[in-house]
């Protein structure tokens, strides 16, 4: 599988410079109650062996978090639990994994987006990262902007989690409580049996629980990392920067592969 590194673009006036400072340093430690967090990465990938709390962060997740992940027993929870949701994601997860590079990118995105988009609420999260600014754009804007969201963060998953490695994801038993919304606690482990620590945030809705954050350590959220580097692009009125940036770095993570046509 791969993780973040920097973007062949990056630089000013591009999502993820920014957010790959702060995880870098530590920063960006967050309130679960405050906002929502991106389970996206926002970089472009290279290819590693493990992973580490940089990277982890950086994927805080596409997916989030979210790193080749086998389903251990203790994530096999119930259809309507509030942790159902991270279930069926780690099982599409792993199974993508699995296929690799194999199958075509078209088919992998595609068959892995209806999992995501029942995990996460992307509409929040996105309205969280913008912030009250998202109120001035108008709807055709508001959907432009969702649908390169969306499709960024498909993308994302696909091209990080191409090999599996044999790590584990775990959901740990029991929740949290933070005002109305409920903070699962889960954890990987790795191939040298090192746990990395990671909460979600879950949302109960119209459509059920889905995460609205990522909690790394139980404390770093996503929207922490994301939320200036998408208000760095973003103006009163006017979100065709970021649009444009989202898109051409779906584009560059999809490569020569059309999941178009």
């Amino acid at each position: 599988m791969k993780t973040g590194a920097t973007d062949r673009n990056g630089g000013a006036g591009e999502i993820g410079t920014a957010a790959e400072a702060r995880a870098g340093g530590g920063a960006g430690a967050g309130d679960p109650t405050r906002g929502v967090g991106a389970p996206v990465a926002v970089l472009r990938v290279r290819p590693v062996h493990g992973l580490g709390r940089r990277e982890l962060l950086r994927l805080v997740a596409a997916g989030g978090v979210l790193a080749g992940l086998g389903v251990s027993g203790t994530a096999r929870a119930s259809e309507q639990g509030v942790d159902a949701p991270l279930s069926q994601l780690y099982s599409a997860l792993e199974a993508l994994m699995r296929e690799g590079r194999a199958t075509p990118f078209r088919q992998r995105f595609y068959r892995v987006a209806p999992v995501i988009d029942r995990a996460f609420d992307l509409d929040s999260i996105l309205r969280g990262s913008v912030g009250t600014v998202w109120l001035s754009l108008d709807p055709s804007s508001q959907t432009a902007l969702l649908n390169a969201f969306r499709r960024f963060t498909i993308a994302s998953y696909v091209v990080n989690f191409d090999r599996y490695d044999g790590e584990r994801f775990e959901v740990l038993a029991g929740q949290r409580a933070v005002g109305s919304d409920q903070v699962v606690q889960t954890r990987i482990v790795q191939g040298d049996g090192e746990p990395i620590r990671l909460d979600y945030v879950m949302r109960d809705s119209q459509a059920g629980w889905r995460a609205v954050d990522v909690l790394m350590d139980g404390t770093i959220s996503r929207v922490a990392v994301q939320r200036s580097d998408f208000r760095a692009l973003i103006r009163r009125g006017d979100a065709s920067a970021l649009i444009a940036s989202l898109q051409r770095k779906t584009v560059d993570l999809a490569g020569s592969n059309s999941f178009d046509s």
